[in-house]
């Protein structure tokens, strides 16, 4: 059995050794250090070279966002942890590279789920938080980048449409087939034809850019 190395950062003693508990109750999933700041959080992802970071956005000093950027510059991939009222923060962090992000009040069982998704190289969102942060990225003017995508976009099938709509949802691509009653299998091959076509990483920018382009207003 594969253990994925989990690093954890949170700046609440309570918490980051509730989270240490809730991590280390899976087999599969190892704790190999927990930090209370930025800075910290990139010196042990340096030396210990975890598969996934469960980060918080506010810390002291050297902040989750800026963090999370040097920190996927490497090896280990990020997962956020957030509250209903860092929605911006989620965004930026999003932006930073990391693969996805849930709530701190998340059952158990759905935090260890996200680790095991973000270590596989895939994106978790939460669904609970994910309405109101799209509602905070409706664009403004759109600009050339927007006009590109738009374009790549027209390519897309309805099916793959369709696709997008739900992962703006923040289902999973399970969640998915469910929904459209089609495999997972198809679902995957959905997922990677429109990263392929609006040539972007992974299913978090998909959120990202859908989400942008369905308000745009292109005269």
């Amino acid at each position: 059995m594969t253990v994925i190395r989990v690093l954890v950062c949170d700046d609440e003693q309570l918490l980051r050794e509730a989270l240490v508990r809730l991590v280390g109750a899976a087999d599969d999933l190892s704790v190999v250090a927990a930090v209370g700041d930025g800075a910290a959080a990139v010196a042990a992802a340096a030396e210990l070279r975890p598969d996934v970071v469960l980060m918080d956005v506010r810390l002291p000093g050297m902040d989750g966002i800026e963090a999370t950027r040097r920190i996927v510059g490497g090896l280990s991939r990020v997962l956020i942890l957030t509250t209903y009222d860092l929605d911006s923060y989620v965004y930026a962090g999003l932006q930073a590279g990391a693969s996805g992000f849930l709530l701190k009040d998340a059952p158990g069982e759905r935090i260890r789920d996200g680790i095991r998704i973000v270590a596989a190289g895939q994106s978790v969102l939460a669904p609970e938080a994910t309405t109101r942060m799209i509602e905070a990225l409706q664009p403004a003017l759109p600009t050339e980048a927007d006009r590109v995508l738009l374009a790549a976009a027209e390519r897309l099938t309805d099916r793959e449409r369709q696709v997008c709509e739900l992962i703006t949802e923040g289902l999973s691509n399970d969640e998915i087939a469910r929904r459209l009653v089609i495999s997972r299998y198809t679902v995957k091959v959905h997922v990677s034809s429109i990263l392929t076509k609006l040539d972007l990483p992974d299913r978090v920018h998909v959120l990202l850019s859908w989400t942008r382009l369905r308000g745009l207003r292109l005269p």
